[in-house]
């Protein structure tokens, strides 16, 4: 699937299956992105499930409906372009391995979204980093009435250097306050230990994604000048595509850091050895660990890896020998027949071969 190309039916389930996560506070507004990824109707500012704080931001603030749908399909988009290749890959199982008492919207991304493991890290921080990103894009392009270009950045530069600043800055910082606003639940609004210490990670969380986007903002330039000299430049600055951010994102899953359930005035981390060891604001956060999603759980919504494609010859996540979790896997052969060699015959027609080849496809036992 190309990444500009429309989402998928297991990629909308995905939305609506975050959406309904059993302790997904800041979760729900994903409801808004199925719309966004092609599904069937546009649901407004009174659609469940979304939050009355939701829907009363929503209300206030109509013209910011389709930037937070967007919000939620550049999220779900780069979850799964991240995770392609590995064992979780940032998709529900299929229909038919829910099981008959699986509601349509069963938690299948429920776990990952309240469990409180790496991958909850990961879905909380891109999405909440995809609302930055699309509010503020909104702005720069004018569809907003409060916000549009930073006019911080509208004066000044360095004469001795040959730039100043000009065009149109992302206002990245009324993107940020918006995604606060619209996501952050307050710790005092939660009841129960465990539960105050999981919404303080996915504060921590929603929190990493906004940095990430704030780090990656990058300068562009425009030279000005006699036959195409660049004696003065105009610059300004932009964000950088989601595309960086998600790998930004990965690496920072990839480092995350497990953290103590126990919530007191600061979050700590679980070691105790480190303890002393500031934790980042960048820094992702979970407090359990991730189960291996080998096997199909379907209580925990797990698909497993049986039947998933693998490459033989990677040593990577997605080679058969860890992705099908040391199991082994199948092989077929797959017939392809295409037209090649195609000519333009004068005239009027074009003449092809029609070509034949044989791939070999490993799927996981």
């Amino acid at each position: 699937m190309g990444r500009g190309a429309p989402l998928g039916p297991c990629l909308l389930r995905a939305a609506l299956l975050l959406a309904l996560g059993p302790a997904a506070a800041g979760g729900t507004w994903m409801w808004l992105g199925i719309a966004a990824a092609g599904g069937p109707e546009k649901p407004g500012c009174a659609s469940p499930p979304l939050s009355r704080r939701q829907q009363d931001l929503c209300k206030q603030k109509p013209e910011l409906v389709p930037a937070i749908r967007e919000g939620a399909r550049l999220g779900l988009q780069e979850c799964r372009s991240q995770f392609r290749h590995e064992r979780w890959d940032c998709r529900p199982p299929p229909p038919a391995r829910r099981g008959p008492a699986a509601p349509a919207a069963a938690a299948a991304f429920g776990h990952q979204l309240s469990s409180g493991t790496k991958e909850t890290a990961f879905i909380y921080a891109v999405t909440s980093a995809g609302l930055v990103h699309s509010v503020t894009r909104s702005c720069s392009a004018g569809n907003m009435t409060e916000c549009s270009c930073d006019t911080n950045l509208r004066h000044g530069g360095s004469v001795s250097e040959g730039w100043h600043w000009g065009g149109c800055s992302d206002d990245i910082h009324y993107g940020m306050s918006f995604s606060r606003k619209f996501l952050d639940v307050p710790i005092k609004n939660v009841t129960g230990k465990s539960r105050s210490g999981l919404a303080a990670m996915n504060l921590h969380n929603n929190e990493a994604g906004r940095q990430a986007v704030a780090k990656l903002m990058s300068v562009d330039c425009r030279c000005h000048g006699v036959s195409g000299s660049c004696a003065v430049k105009t610059c300004w600055k932009t964000m950088s595509s989601f595309e960086k951010i998600g790998r930004f994102l990965k690496h920072k899953y990839e480092n995350s850091i497990q953290i103590s359930d126990r919530l007191k005035k600061n979050l700590r981390r679980k070691e105790k050895s480190q303890r002393k060891i500031p934790i980042g604001k960048e820094d992702l956060l979970y407090v359990n660990k991730s189960p291996n999603y080998c096997v199909e759980d379907q209580k925990l919504g797990i698909p497993g890896t049986q039947g998933r494609e693998c490459n033989r010859t990677s040593e990577g996540p997605d080679g058969c020998n860890l992705l099908c979790c040391g199991r082994g896997y199948n092989t077929h052969v797959v017939r392809h027949v295409e037209r090649c060699e195609c000519k333009f015959v004068w005239c009027c027609y074009v003449r092809c071969r029609r070509c034949e080849t044989m791939t070999d496809v490993h799927t996981c036992k």
